[in-house]
Parts: structure tokens; sequence; C-alpha cells
């Protein structure tokens, strides 16, 4: 775990593995990003705010490569299509999550994610680079904008702590997008209210959202989005968890196995990355847990997991769909 959470952890279920998608997809270098009908090019000149500084964006971008977590599925969500994308959760095919089936028209080249091709890159021609929920690493920004505006992390951000909100918002801006984003945002926020208030009992309920890996277990921390996400649902970070370092991952915590009970709390929400879901529910130290003795645990697998790690717009509204039931089946929500 310690090996895979310092790593920068940002693939596959929960964006601390990596899948290596580094290979590429169809040739989309004769391809353009196609902006929806909503689409004003009053919305330039803009100036977005990074952690590398004020991006300036002149006009309207036709040829976008999206690299960061989620970034290209959030442009989909927008309904502009990336012409080059990063495929963080190892989905196959156009690099985009089921909620987002069948937006593109022309497959993207598929990019490389903790260390992408440039050249790759460089032949595609964009005029805008995304790499909003990214690692905020100086070298991999200063080469990204050699090639075309890179909209990097937001300001005072780093390392894939980027919020669904501020994601949204600043893909929304540099596409020219400022309303559908704000619509999207609105519509996950409806939705989340709607859900918390259906279920009052969760007010202040602590949670633990855990994973394993084959090198161990695991935990999150203040400031991601799985976190958030049930943040948004009423829940409130186990204290226990809260008050242990973050990892070099800087949203993580290392468990070991003889320290498995510091994962209890009203409520824990795990998931495996790489490895059969059995190795979680099949532990017996797992087992031996308090919440999960008492049957306030969810384990998520698939495409549920991939949902709730990947932070979207399009990927929070299927996630509440599934992953609310679930709760609700536990002892906490009946």
């Amino acid at each position: 775990m310690k090996k895979v959470l310092a790593a920068a952890a940002a693939l596959a279920a929960a964006a601390l593995v990596l899948t290596g998608c580094s290979g590429s997809g169809s040739d989309a270098g004769s391809s353009s990003s196609s902006p929806s009908a909503s689409s004003t090019t009053g919305a330039y000149p803009v100036s977005i705010p990074t952690k590398f500084g004020d991006v300036k964006i002149t006009k309207k971008p036709t040829r976008i490569v999206a690299l960061g977590w989620g970034d290209a599925e959030t442009a989909l969500e927008l309904g502009v299509q990336p012409v080059g994308a990063s495929d963080w959760l190892g989905f196959g095919g156009n690099g985009a999550g089921p909620w987002d089936s069948g937006k593109y028209t022309t497959k993207p080249t598929i990019i490389g994610t903790l260390q992408p091709n440039y050249e790759q890159i460089a032949a595609l021609h964009p005029d805008l680079i995304l790499d909003v929920r990214s690692s905020g690493d100086a070298a991999r920004y200063q080469k990204l904008s050699s090639i075309a505006p890179t909209v990097g992390v937001p300001k005072g951000g780093d390392n894939y702590l980027t919020t669904t909100q501020q994601e949204t918002t600043m893909i929304a801006e540099a596409l020219g997008e400022k309303a559908q984003g704000q619509a999207l945002l609105d519509k996950v926020d409806a939705a989340f209210t709607a859900a918390a208030q259906a279920h009052p009992g969760w007010k202040g309920k602590s949670v633990t959202v855990a994973t394993r890996t084959s090198d161990g277990w695991g935990a999150y921390t203040n400031g991601d989005v799985r976190v958030q996400f049930l943040e948004r649902l009423g829940f409130t970070l186990s204290p226990t968890i809260a008050k242990m370092k973050p990892n070099s991952s800087g949203f993580s915590v290392s468990i070991s196995d003889e320290q498995l009970n510091l994962l209890d709390a009203n409520l824990i929400v795990a998931f495996p990355i790489f490895i059969p879901s059995s190795q979680i529910t099949g532990n017996a130290q797992w087992k031996a847990v308090p919440a999960v003795k008492a049957g306030r645990d969810v384990v998520v697998d698939g495409t549920l997991s991939n949902a709730y790690s990947d932070g979207t717009p399009g990927a929070e509204l299927y996630a509440l769909d599934k992953l609310v039931p679930m709760i609700e089946q536990t002892p906490l929500g009946k």
C-alpha cells in the first residue's frame, strides 16, 4: 500500500494505482473537438487562475487534449470532445466511463497518465491542454505548456486534490461553457441534497473510506473526492483517520494488517484495487473490525468503484444512484 499510494496514486478504481495506459488509440490527428450548440465566442478572452499562474485563453479552443484524472470526461459532459485523452481508470475504448457512453463521435488518441508522451501530444496540435486534476508537478506543467496553453491544478492546489466543483468550473470556463458547467454542478448539488434530506439519520455519522491493494490497506483523508462524496450525504470523516498524517500522496494513509480496527466507524465504504473484492470481504482481520461485524460496511467494485472514484458530475450522479441504496441496506440505513 505504501508503494502504491506514494506513487501519486492515480489510477484504476481509485486513482491510487496506475494502469500504464500509455499506448495510443486510433489516430485522431485530423479531428477536432466538437463544441456544444450553447458555446459562445463572447466568453473570451478568459483568464483562469492556477497553481502556476493565470492562464489566458484568447479564443475558443477547438483541439483539446485532456490529461488530468476526469478531465476528458468532464469535457465530454460539457459537450466537447477532446482529440487526446488519458484513461486514468482503465476504461478502455474511448477512455470514458459508461455514464459518458456514446459522447465521442471520433475516438480520441489515448495518452499515458503519470508519464505522458509529450511528442504524441504535440503531434495532435492542441490549442488547449487540460491537466486540472493532476499531480501539480512543475516539470510536467512546463513541458505541457511549451506545447500549448495548459490549465493545470487550481491555485493553491496540488496532487489530485482538485474538487469536482473546481475541475468542472475551470474546464467549463476554459471551453467557453461556463453556464453549462454551472448547470451540471447544480444538478449534482440537487441530487446530493435530496439524498441527504431523505436520510437525516446519516448526518454526523462517522465514515471511513478504505481500500486494499496487493500491497496492503489504506484509507482516504480530508480533501479526497471519495470522502467529500460521503460528506455531502451528511457523514463526517472518522476522527481516527482525520487526525492521521497523510502519506506522500497527500490524501491517504496506510494501515497495517494489525491495525485494521483504525478503520472502524459508524460506516465503512471500501473497495479493492487490482485485486478481487473477496480479498477484502474474506479477510479475517477485516471481519473482526466492529463496524464490519455489525454489518455497517459497504464494499464496492467494478463500474461503481470507478464512478465513485472518478469525481466528474456524470460519475457522481451514477455513483449516487447505485451507492445510496447499498448504504440503505446496512443497519445504519434502516
